[in-house]
């Protein structure tokens, strides 16, 4: 399934990049959508910026054929590979589970403002299913980005 989300940012490239490779942003987007347990680092060792973080959410109000594939709690690892300040390549996993996210981030000026598109392919290998996990999964990874929207709102005018 084919995932597209836009947002737009009153900051320049250059400051939402720096925003998304600190990781007391990454910290505090976990901590607004109340995870149970996350881990973030980034590394910008060889010239180039990887940022992981990885999450433990409750998986609550799923429908029941997604509860029983998925469980009580959902471990998250997202990875992102930062090709230089306003380019990325990202992979969202669900560790132990058949579920993959792949695209990019990219982050284009638009006169005073930065648009961040992240694109990409979500893909649930489960047998009849899939295709409803993978509108599941888009909605989730939708709610996410919307979640580190209104925190990156809130750090870039906070300066």
């Amino acid at each position: 399934m084919r995932f597209v989300h836009e947002m737009t940012y009153a900051a320049t490239p250059e400051a939402v990049a720096a925003m998304m490779a600190d990781p007391a942003f990454r910290e505090a987007v976990c901590e607004h959508q109340q995870v149970l347990e996350y881990a973030v680092s980034v590394d910008d060792a060889g010239g180039a910026l990887t940022v992981a973080v990885d999450q433990v959410q409750e998986a609550r109000g799923l429908p029941s054929y997604a509860e029983k594939f998925v469980g009580d709690r959902i471990a998250i690892s997202q990875r992102e590979t930062w090709r230089g300040p306003t380019g990325a390549d990202v992979e969202v996993t669900v560790p132990g589970k058949p579920v993959r996210m792949t695209g990019t981030i990219v982050l284009e000026a638009d006169g005073d403002s930065t648009v961040e598109t992240v694109a990409g392919d979500i893909n649930v290998s489960v047998p009849l299913i899939g295709g409803r996990i993978e509108e599941l999964v888009g909605n989730v990874f939708r709610l996410a980005l919307e979640a580190e929207y209104a925190v990156g709102q809130r750090w870039l005018a906070d300066g």
